[in-house]
């Protein structure tokens, strides 16, 4: 099993996501958060001065899938997340050594 954690733009989240819907994933984590990556952030005018933007609005989407479909959702996510411009993210997979779900004490891929 594995856990698969998706930087990507806003706007690209609703294809990432029906994208996902489309294969089958059935649960995944999104978070709002800030940051950059080699972009450095921008500089924005706002009423006569210049403001430097040091941290870029984000979304990080979270998914644990089985290691058969693994390749898939990483071939999705990259897919519907791109747009061909700098500060299109990155994806980082984790190897999950046990899932529980809290609710009816299931284990590895039936919490899936």
């Amino acid at each position: 099993m594995k856990k698969i954690e998706a930087i990507i733009k806003p706007f690209k989240l609703d294809e990432v996501k029906d994208g996902l819907a489309a294969i089958g994933i059935k649960g995944l984590t999104v978070s709002e958060i800030k940051g950059f990556g080699r972009q450095k952030g921008h500089t924005e005018l706002y009423r006569g001065a210049e403001y430097e933007i040091d941290f870029l609005p984000k979304i990080k989407v979270e998914v644990a899938v089985s290691d058969e479909n693994f390749e898939q959702v990483l071939h999705v996510i990259q897919d519907k997340a791109k747009t061909g411009k700098i500060g299109d993210g990155k994806i980082f997979v984790y190897e999950l050594n046990k899932v529980l779900r809290i609710r009816t004490g299931e284990v590895d891929e039936n919490a899936l």
